[in-house]
């Protein structure tokens, strides 16, 4: 099973539409997740009428029209798996505890917010993904996303992708 993770797009205040790479990715993945801080709602909707399934949740950028349609916390088992996904989970130092407090049964936590690509694993074995943004690098050298794979229960070949600078 094929997984794109996508987080902090805010489409249109940072770039008018998501890159093609991403939309390719889009239609190679069996799940999408967005980890919030969509801004506009034609961005799920696009993702809900491409997507062959979409988990998602609000970012704190997000208005009413998104905060009535996705929750703030998405938890969904996909082959044995199971995946949380917030927007925040606060800052890095700490981490690890607050995540492993607050998710004791999950096995994969996405979030996204501070535009940083990170992948660790808790001591528990919580595995921790934000995929970084791929329309708004801010300090990072790189706008990214993240594919994975699932096969036989595990997570597989998690990668972080480097879109080319848009300029």
């Amino acid at each position: 099973m094929r997984l794109l993770i996508l987080a902090d797009t805010h489409l249109p205040q940072r770039a008018r539409a998501l890159p093609e790479q991403v939309w390719r990715e889009v239609e190679a993945a069996d799940v999408v997740f967005h980890a919030g801080d969509w801004v506009e709602a034609a961005l799920l909707d696009e993702l809900e009428s491409r997507a062959k399934r979409l988990v998602g949740v609000y970012g704190n950028n997000d208005g009413e029209d998104l905060r009535s349609r996705l929750p703030e916390i998405a938890r969904v088992e996909l082959d044995g798996l199971r995946f949380a996904m917030i927007h925040e989970t606060g800052g890095a130092k700490g981490r690890d505890r607050r995540c492993e407090l607050g998710f004791p049964d999950t096995d994969v936590l996405v979030f996204g917010h501070s535009h940083i690509p990170w992948d660790t694993v808790t001591p528990r074995g919580l595995r921790l993904l934000n995929p970084g943004s791929p329309t708004d690098r801010r300090q990072q050298p790189f706008c990214t996303y993240q594919t994975a794979e699932i096969r036989d229960g595990q997570l597989a070949e998690v990668a972080l992708t480097k879109l080319p600078s848009r300029r």
